[in-house]
Formats: structure tokens, C-alpha cells, sequence
């Protein structure tokens, strides 16, 4: 039905706390609309436009405008409220094993590998905020050459070092070492993130040169059996590492929004290949979600949407735009980490009619609509909208 289907992930962007919330901690976690509450409002035309007023509360007693596009939202099934769990039963490969988390630290049998690997002592090892822990022992790092270990709610190690102690080759040969060697069997956690920095005591800020190294999906996802198809797969930001490299064709790796956007906007344009382009848009999580800046968040948000407006004419009559979230990050909580919640779920063309999608009852709604649209093998999980688009009301979550 269509040569190309376009997917943005709003990185975090939830809308309202999935109906086993309180299993995770997040019992009232809703990233769009606490957002919108606490700034009085957000100014979205363009997303408003595709229909996010229908599914989010963006400006309180504000009557929600006629969308030109399908719109709804998903549910969770995974095990997870992470980038992996996300995306991958976004692209038909649910997780019901949890990846293992370590709140207090990883055992010190972990840490002795990590050092006898790299040569290298090992500072840190707890749970906490990236930026937070730069400050408490970059200065240390800098004097012993010693890497920052830590980790997160999310099932994630991550290892900080300053790029002129460690050289960034090193640190990425270090990161992929600990990821198939330390971060196995038991220990096989969702990511292994290599982060540098720059900087003095004092003015420590990490670079755009961060790395991620994921666990290989434990399926076929719709992305391999495009690729295999002969079509083309393309990855902008962190599609690639999410996915393990596996099913993509043509990686872009980004620094910013900004620069996700205008990749994608050129990609549409230039790009003529039957397929996939999927962009995962992380600023709005690792900038703003996990940093409780809610101001951030939402003028990161108003950014991409005036992006929005100027990506939107590039849509041609064969392409198919799907808008979406992999989890929340709700920084009005407490705490500073993913929340459990639907996702929006935006569906534009412009030649289709617009109505409402329902709620979803997986992400992997996704991929099935992609298997669908290109003739692919079916997935266990998810339930094709494509036929809602042709005016099918049964195809409703």
C-alpha cells in the first residue's frame, strides 16, 4: 500500500501510566500532559494537527482541532520500560524476561572482569544520574585513569571516561569487550554505554561521542526481514545500536534533535529505496526526562514541532508517517528514571482520511502494520492497523 513507512521515535515521550504502572513505581506517571500541567500548557500546532490533542491534555479546556491524521496509543507489553523493551516490540520482538537491574551496585565479580579486561581500576559502581557522577569522581578518573562504572533503574552498565585519559577508540574497544565478555549469561544486561567527557574539575560535560552496545534481539524483528526482503532500512540516532546492527542497512548516526531531524528530512527527500527510515529523537530522555528539566522538555518538544512543519511537505503520496514513544520519562516524579506508560500513536498520509485508532494493545501493532503494508511473515505479536486506514473499523486495538 505504501513504498516507504517513516517512523519517529519521541524518545520518552509517554502519555499516562499503563495500567500495571504501580508494579514499577509509577503510579500517576504522565510525561506529556505533567508536562504540559506544569508549563501551563505546550504549543504543538503541528503535532495537535496530527492529533495529539485527542490522546494528551496539551492546553487545559482547549477543544482539540480536527486531526489530518489516524491517532490512538499503545500499550506496553514487555517486560520493561526501557529504549530495548521499547523498541523492540515496536519492531515485533516483545521481551517477557526481564534484563537483569542493579540498584545497589554490580557484583564485585563483575567489576574484577571489567578491570582485569581493561587493565584498568573501576570507581563508582551504583545506581546514578550520568552528569551527577562526572562531578563526584571525574577529577579522581582523571588523576588514576581509573573508568566510572554505574548503572540506572534501567538494566544498563555504563562507563565514563575523559576523552583525553581514555581515547575514544579505547573506550569503545573497552565497551564492546564488556559487552560480549563481562555483560553475558546471567549478567546480560539490555545495554553496555560507553560515555566520554571533556572538561576540567569542576566543568566536566559529556560529548555527543557516546556509544551504546546492545544485546542482540532474541527473534527476527520486522527490520531483518526487510533487509532480507531487499528493501532498504535505514537508521538515524541510535536505531542501530539499539537493534545490534542487526536488519539495518545504512546506519546515521546523530548528535542532537536538531540534527535527527534535519537527517530525516534530507533522507525522505533524497532517499527513493522501497522501505523502512526510523529516527529515534533522544534528546527529549537523556537531556530533560532524566534531568526532571521539565522546562527543557518542553521546548525541546515546540523545537521538533516547528521541525514538524517544515518535514511534513516532504511526505510524498506513497509514504506512510508513523509518530511514536518507546516508554516515558515523566519528570515531574520523584525519581529520575523511564516510567511505565502508553505511547502516542500519530498515522499520517495525505491521501488517507483521519479517525481514531484506539488503544492499542502492543507496540508490536507496528511491526505487523509494516509486515503488513510490504507482504512480510506474520508476527505472533501485534495487530496490523493498515486495514483502519482503508476504512476497516474492525482493525481497531
Amino acid at each position: 500500500m505504501f513504498k516507504r513507512i517513516i517512523v519517529i521515535v519521541l524518545d520518552s515521550v509517554g502519555t499516562g501510566a499503563l495500567p500495571d504502572a504501580d508494579k514499577y513505581g509509577d503510579f500517576g506517571a504522565n510525561t506529556l500532559g505533567n508536562i504540559a500541567r506544569s508549563q501551563g500548557g505546550l504549543f504543538l500546532p503541528m503535532l495537535e494537527k496530527l492529533g495529539l490533542g485527542h490522546i494528551a491534555k496539551i492546553n487545559e479546556g482547549q477543544v482539540a482541532v480536527n486531526p489530518v491524521a489516524w491517532y490512538g496509543k499503545m500499550a506496553e507489553i514487555s517486560r520493561g520500560k526501557d529504549t530495548t523493551t521499547g523498541h523492540w516490540e515496536m519492531a515485533g520482538c516483545p521481551v517477557f524476561k526481564p534484563f537483569p537491574v542493579y540498584p545497589e551496585g554490580f557484583p564485585a565479580k563483575v567489576i574484577e572482569k571489567i578491570s582485569v579486561l581493561t587493565g584498568r581500576g573501576v570507581l563508582g559502581n551504583k545506581a546514578a544520574s550520568g552528569t551527577e557522577i562526572i562531578a563526584e569522581l571525574g577529577g579522581e578518573h582523571v588523576r588514576t585513569g581509573a573508568l566510572i562504572v554505574y548503572t540506572s533503574a534501567d538494566s544498563v552498565l555504563q562507563i565514563a571516561a575523559h576523552e583525553e585519559v581514555v581515547p575514544l577508540d579505547e573506550l569503545y574497544a573497552i565497551g564492546k569487550r564488556v559487552r560480549s565478555e563481562v555483560c553475558i549469561g546471567e549478567h546480560a544486561v539490555g545495554r553496555v554505554i560507553v560515555r566520554p567527557f571533556i572538561g576540567s574539575e569542576g566543568k566536566f560535560v559529556r560529548t555527543a561521542n557516546r556509544h551504546d552496545y546492545s544485546l542482540e534481539p532474541h527473534a527476527p524483528t520486522v527490520l531483518e526481514y526487510l533487509e532480507k526482503s531487499g528493501r532498504s532500512v535505514l537508521g538515524i540516532g541510535k536505531i542501530s545500536d539499539i537493534f545490534a546492527g542487526r536488519g539495518i542497512t545504512k546506519s546515521y548516526p546523530t548528535v542532537s534533535n536538531d540534527h535527527g531531524m534535519a537527517t530525516l528530512a534530507r533522507l525522505i527527500d533524497e532517499a527513493h529505496d522501497e522501505g523502512l527510515i526510523m529516527a529515534n529523537l533522544v534528546e527529549f530522555d537523556s537531556l530533560y526526562g532524566h534531568r526532571n528539566d521539565c522546562r527543557g522538555y518542553a521546548r525541546a518538544l515546540e523545537r521538533v514541532d516547528g521541525q514538524l512543519a517544515m518535514v511534513l511537505p516532504l511526505i510524498k503520496d506513497s509514504d506512510l508517517l508513523i509518530i511514536t514513544a518507546d516508554h516515558g520519562c515523566d519528570p515531574t516524579t520523584k525519581g529520575t528514571d523511564h516510567t511505565r506508560e502508553y505511547v502516542p500513536l500519530l498515522v499520517y498520509n495525505k491521501a488517507e482520511s483521519s479517525s481514531e485508532l484506539g488503544v492499542r494493545q502492543s507496540f508490536a501493532d507496528v511491526a505487523a502494520t509494516i509486515a503488513e503494508n510490504f507482504g512480510l511473515p506474520v508476527f505472533e505479536y501485534g495487530k496490523s492497523f493498515l486495514s483502519c486506514l482503508r476504512g476497516d473499523n474492525n482493525a481497531n486495538g
